[in-house]
């Protein structure tokens, strides 16, 4: 059904044309393309359409940013391009029978924001052959977009219409949005006649594949609208899935406003009004977005994130900053939004494929399967036993034939929610639907989310309820905390399955001594959960996790754990990440925390959940063997017995004698191994792994114990060893890592030693910038690169390069801490600052710009923050002195800042 007609002029649109020039302009009849005078009209009239497009760009902008209603301002923009375009069209083509104008897609709509194109579609009818004015038409669109009009057009006749129009539903999408704007009826009326569902693309059709591509196009924005930047317009909840619920409206019931499935049934008032809200909230998003790019740019940036929240009146409060609260408004309304899409396309779907004869199953007293759909068997169900809120989630957990949930009864649970209060939560049977949900071997992760996406998991968990929406204004947190909080718990549930073993090799040999799953699901749930509230958020949410569970009625030994894990989440990453994991000191400090072994196995499993429900590109080989390594030293240590911690003598006999016996079987020389080995200092046998001391010792008696500069990749971590054994020199380590910067690699550990022989010992582990292993030419060049700078012994300038677009929008000051570490005849210093290129060098070159020395390095990069772990030693190979420190972290901060 076609939107005949032109566009009225909205109120908002008033003195945004000057009309009266628009006319002046019209009645200087068409211009004649052949004549002398063509090429200064064309540029008259190109001068005209610029300037007044860009006058009520401004004029339409200003009233946005006032308040304006952004329904007016996106039609009232279409009314003004409108005018303009039938200028152009007037001047340049002749009035025909046999060929029209038409506005298709949004602008058909009469919606147009700043960016958007504007969609046309010049109809001609299937006899006009030559007499076609293709010169004409060709100038009119060279007109438009020298005029600086985002344009985007197509030339078809009727027939050429159907034609596109069977082989691509998308086209079809835009014909049936046609509006007139030029031209006679009849022949816009021919092509929808065409092109109609009694012709093509029949409504049932039309719906599966929309609902087709909504999954596609869900699935390419990684099935989540909870991202750091969405896109407001493909993204679920998105903008495009209210487009598809009008595309469906319109095939089926020929109706051009949502408000006609009010009428039909399919819609409350209720509903229609947070869809019309939704998309209004959406709209204005995007109208902003648009001018603050000055592009068509669908994404909500970092770039552009403050500034937003700020213009639409978000103040920073003490927990929560302005930008943060104008996200969780974009959360929630997006969830509300994919909630009411899935609802409808369910509805639409039983509507359109509806069977001869309806399959029905009853399953107990309060719920029934209709075509593999759960549904209530009575529309008072709920209100009757509130419990059969909860109880339905255990079912769909349970019954792996079930499809998902009748529309009617996913309207019943949002209208039933207000059944959830105090003696809810405290009702035993609501709590054990709950616990049992946990306890089913498949659809945990699906069915809390479909709770959480029908807002009773909120609800019921009124603290998970104010992270729903949450979003921390950082790199590091890619997900909104309610979505990062769920991929926690199905990345658990993946332990289970064997096609996730090479994702997490270890993992899965770990998880099948749980014997009770639902302890680890529920320290997913809560490990986050205090998020937003102000103080330790992992102290808050133990507390939570173990009031929860009391109610729950788990044993006391098992809440005790479930709350243990909660406050602790975050002790095996940052220690695995942070600390030497080759110093027995710092495994014992981390076993005592963890005591025993059931505990570690637990914490290892919701750590991994962690990291990679955090960012998927977070979680990869190197992350994997700093934990597993982490996980088996402490399991070594409370197996041994907390009593009897791992002296470091014992781990350099173990270390010398492993790599001696690979090396003998190799063939190299016990006197060539023995000679190397006495020049090694003592520290290297307990900070090197048995696998690291072969490798270097095979390469430096190749080389004749001379300059040893090689690379190895160790493709299980994911992680290229770079060894640099060259005559030791002032500010060595700052050239290795400046080389190292200038090439892109990122280092992620590194041991500094020096041999008695005056030879440098270094040990780097590196990536390229995408957390791959070096490839063989990049690390055969790097070697030369090298070779060359430690041979001339001179300072080098610092990269110089810019940094990734988003880093340039967050802020981290820069805070250097010091602690005294005499066992290791050093100190440790700890940095946090805003990562940027070139950090490393930057760093190493303060430290021994003031004439200290390194002797280890540890890199962790959380987002825009890096948090790097030096051991440091003065010239005097002592702890630093006070004043030592004082100096230094006045440089390190000269040099970042």
């Amino acid at each position: 059904m076609s939107m005949h007609g032109r566009l009225a002029a909205p109120t908002v649109a008033a003195d945004c044309l000057d009309l009266g020039q628009i006319g002046e302009q019209e009645a200087l009849g068409l211009i004649a393309l052949d004549g002398a005078k063509a090429a200064n009209e064309l540029s008259s009239l190109k001068d005209f359409l610029r300037q007044a497009a860009d006058g009520a760009n401004e004029v339409l902008a200003e009233r946005f940013w006032a308040g304006q209603d952004v329904l007016d301002i996106v039609h009232a923009r279409a009314w003004a391009m409108e005018q303009l375009l039938l200028l152009a069209w007037r001047r340049l083509v002749p009035f025909m029978d046999d060929i029209g104008l038409v506005a298709v897609g949004g602008f058909g709509r009469g919606e147009l924001h700043p960016g958007s194109d504007v969609d046309l579609l010049i109809l001609l009818d299937d006899a006009i052959g030559d007499r076609m004015p293709r010169q004409e038409i060709e100038a009119f669109v060279q007109l438009l977009w020298d005029a600086g009009f985002y344009l985007g057009h197509s030339v078809r006749t009727v027939t050429q219409c159907a034609e596109e129009a069977e082989k691509d539903i998308v086209t079809t999408t835009a014909l049936m949005e046609s509006r007139l704007l030029a031209g006679e009826i009849s022949l816009l009326d021919r092509m929808l006649a065409i092109t109609s569902k009694e012709e093509i693309w029949p409504a049932p059709a039309f719906f599966e594949a929309k609902s087709a591509e909504q999954t596609q196009r869900h699935e390419r924005y990684h099935g989540t609208a909870y991202n750091l930047e969405p896109n407001i317009k493909e993204g679920p909840g998105g903008l495009r899935d209210i487009q598809t619920i009008s595309w469906v409206t319109r095939r089926h019931f020929e109706a051009d406003h949502l408000h006609g499935l009010v009428t039909h049934e399919f819609l409350t008032d209720s509903e229609y009004h947070d869809l019309v809200g939704g998309k209004r909230f959406l709209w204005r998003v995007r109208y902003a977005l648009h001018l603050l790019a000055g592009r068509n740019e669908d994404r909500l940036l970092f770039d552009f994130q403050r500034e937003i929240a700020s213009r639409f009146g978000f103040e920073d409060s003490e927990t929560i900053l302005a930008v943060e609260q104008f996200m969780q408004l974009y959360y929630r309304t997006v969830m509300r939004l994919e909630r009411l899409n899935e609802s409808l396309l369910q509805l639409f779907q039983e509507a359109f494929l509806k069977r001869d004869e309806d399959e029905i199953r009853d399953l107990n007293e309060r719920f029934r399967a209709r075509n593999g759909y759960l549904e209530l068997r009575r529309p008072e169900g709920f209100a009757e036993q509130p419990s059969a809120l909860m109880e339905l989630f255990e079912l769909l957990a349970r019954d792996e034939t079930l499809l998902g949930v009748t529309a009617a009864t996913i309207r019943a649970i949002r209208d039933h929610l207000y059944l959830v209060n105090e003696e809810f939560r405290n009702d035993p049977a609501v709590n054990e639907h709950f616990l049992e949900l946990l306890r089913q071997p498949e659809g945990v992760y699906t069915q809390l989310r479909r709770m959480n996406r029908y807002g009773l998991l909120a609800a019921y968990l009124p603290a998970f309820g104010n992270i729903v929406g949450r979003m921390q204004y950082d790199l590091f947190h890619v997900y909104t905390v309610d979505q990062h909080t769920l991929f926690v718990v199905r990345n658990l549930r993946r332990f289970a399955y064997g096609k996730y073993r090479e994702r997490f090799p270890h993992a899965r040999k770990v998880f099948k001594r749980i014997a009770k799953p639902e302890l680890l699901y529920l320290a997913a749930i809560f490990h986050d959960i205090a998020k937003g509230r102000g103080g330790r958020h992992s102290e808050l949410g133990a507390v939570d996790a173990e009031e929860f569970c009391k109610k729950l009625d788990i044993e006391p030994a098992e809440r005790i754990m479930v709350a243990w894990l909660v406050r602790y989440h975050l002790l095996m990453s940052q220690t695995a990440q942070r600390k030497d994991l080759s110093d027995p000191v710092n495994i014992q400090d981390f076993a005592e925390t963890v005591g025993n072994t059931r505990y570690l196995d637990h914490l290892y499993l919701l750590t991994v959940a962690d990291i990679a429900g955090t960012d998927p590109k977070l979680w990869n080989n190197w992350k994997n063997k700093l934990i597993w390594d982490l996980y088996l030293a402490a399991g070594q240590a409370l197996r041994q017995g907390l009593e009897n911690p791992i002296k470091r003598a014992t781990r350099i006999r173990e270390t010398r004698s492993s790599a001696l016996t690979r090396l003998l079987r190799k063939g190299v020389a016990p006197e060539a191994i023995n000679h190397h080995w006495g020049s090694l200092p003592e520290t290297a046998f307990w900070r090197l792994s048995p696998d690291q001391l072969e490798w270097t010792t095979e390469a430096v008696v190749a080389s004749g114990n001379r300059r040893t500069i090689a690379m190895r990749p160790v493709q299980p971590h994911g992680v290229s060893e770079l060894l640099v054994s060259v005559p030791d020199q002032d500010g060595l380590f700052a050239t290795i890592t400046s080389v190292l910067d200038e090439m892109g690699m990122d280092v992620m550990s590194a041991r500094v030693l020096t041999t008695e022989d005056g030879l440098s010992y270094d040990l780097f582990q590196v990536m390229d910038q995408h957390g791959h292993v070096i490839n063989p030419i990049d690390s055969d060049e790097l070697v030369q690169r090298l070779d060359a700078a430690t041979d001339e012994g001179r300072p080098r300038d610092f990269v110089k390069r810019k940094g990734p677009r988003r880093l340039r929008h967050f802020d981290t000051d820069t805070v250097v801490t010091f602690k005294k570490d005499p066992d290791r005849g050093g100190t440790v210093v700890h940095l946090t600052c805003h990562d940027k290129p070139g950090l490393l060098s930057r760093i190493a070159a303060a430290i021994v710009g003031q004439g200290l020395q390194v002797h280890s390095a540890r890199i962790a990069t959380f987002g825009e923050k890096v948090e790097d772990t030096f051991l440091v030693s003065g010239p005097d190979h002592e702890p630093l002195k006070d004043p030592e420190m004082e100096a230094l972290e006045e440089r390190i901060k000269k040099y970042l800042d």
